[in-house]
């Protein structure tokens, strides 16, 4: 199943089509926000809009899936919380590919990849390898 795509979350969901990591930040008080919402929970303004982050992050927590969810993903696979670099604090939940499941860390400098489904590109990370 795809995730909805609404108003405030198209950037986020399409920017992949262009190679692009498009995370919502504050006009006002430049925070980043994620998910995606008309308002800063920071500053409260409602001037927010999506940016292009730099798609570079950190694994943040991660769990080894045993069990056979979703065809795209046969297990074992990692699921991660990943902390954007720009952005300490902003984690988006996410699948590790192109990953040796036993050298998955807390700590491992990850960058996204874009997984094209329908109307949605799924950002993905991947260790960096450079």
């Amino acid at each position: 199943m795809l995730p909805e795509v609404t108003p405030d979350s198209r950037e986020f969901w399409t920017g992949g089509f262009e190679n692009e990591l498009r995370i919502y930040r504050c006009q006002a008080c430049r925070q980043w926000i994620h998910p995606p919402v008309g308002a800063c929970w920071k500053c409260r303004s409602r001037d927010v809009a999506p940016e292009v982050a730099s798609g570079r992050a950190t694994v943040a927590a991660y769990s080894i899936n045993h069990h056979p969810w979703f065809p795209a993903f046969p297990p074992p696979y990692a699921v991660a919380a990943v902390e954007l670099d720009e952005a300490p604090g902003v984690r988006l939940t996410t699948c590790l590919v192109d990953v040796d499941i036993a050298a998955v860390e807390v700590g491992m400098p990850v960058e996204v990849v874009f997984d094209e489904q329908d109307d949605v590109a799924l950002p993905l990370f991947r260790p960096v390898t450079a």
